[in-house]
């Protein structure tokens, strides 16, 4: 699905991501954890085509191809899709006007609404007063409507509850087993682990991968042993 080779980024001159290298197959989740400024946003954003994210060198093909020639709108309508860390606040556009600019099916949104939690906020501006925990739904809710084949997840539960985590645990976890859809997902706190079948995890540190393996045993890893100990493990190998 995307291929990621010697792919190098620089932020406002300074070098973030070094030489990266990244297979994820048609239908795999691909879980990345690392510290704070270690590159994973800037990974997710420069997939997606953010500007500010300079690609000093490196490919990113996805569907065979070339990414890194196309603009962030040919990449939407190519397959990507993203759930921001912080999702925007949109005044004078009401969730349902873009539910029906994603799909045409009106029974699939309002199935969803209801799976998410979300029928009361349909004719509420975007995001716009949501709590925490309201905006992922909202985030993800779109996301699904969307329909993208491959999904950039940046930290999907941060700020929101164990129960608002069941709710979109749940609800992506069925629509990623379907079509074979594949996702590249950002945590710290692991808890969407919970409800994904996460084949592959890795970590990110200092702009480079150190690490690739279960998610499972990768997080609990670094909770006992902090990131560092990937280092360690890495030299040892």
């Amino acid at each position: 699905m995307i291929k990621i080779k010697n792919l190098s980024v620089e932020v406002s001159g300074r070098t973030i991501l070094k030489d990266i290298q990244l297979d994820i197959p048609k239908g795999q989740i691909l879980v990345l954890f690392g510290p704070n400024g270690s590159g994973k946003t800037t990974l997710i954003r420069s997939i997606m085509g953010f500007s500010g994210y300079q690609i000093h060198r490196g490919e990113v093909l996805f569907k065979g191809k070339n990414l890194l020639a196309l603009s962030l709108e040919e990449r939407v309508r190519l397959g990507l899709g993203i759930m921001y860390q912080h999702p925007p606040k949109i005044r004078g556009v009401k969730l349902h006007q873009i539910a029906r600019h994603l799909c045409k099916d009106e029974n699939k949104i309002r199935e969803l609404a209801e799976r998410l939690d979300l029928k009361d906020h349909l004719d509420r501006d975007i995001n716009l007063d949501f709590s925490g925990g309201e905006m992922k739904r909202s985030e993800l809710f779109q996301l699904i409507l969307q329909d993208a084949d491959f999904l950039l997840l940046d930290e999907p539960e941060s700020g929101v509850d164990l129960e608002n985590i069941s709710l979109m645990g749940k609800a992506l976890n069925d629509f990623l087993g379907q079509k074979e859809k594949s996702a590249l997902i950002i945590t710290h706190t692991g808890h969407i682990l919970d409800y994904l079948k996460a084949e592959r995890g890795c970590v990110l540190m200092d702009g480079k991968l150190w690490c690739m393996g279960d998610p499972k045993e990768i997080f609990q890893n670094i909770r006992t042993l902090g990131y560092e100990h990937c280092k360690v493990c890495h030299e040892r190998k």
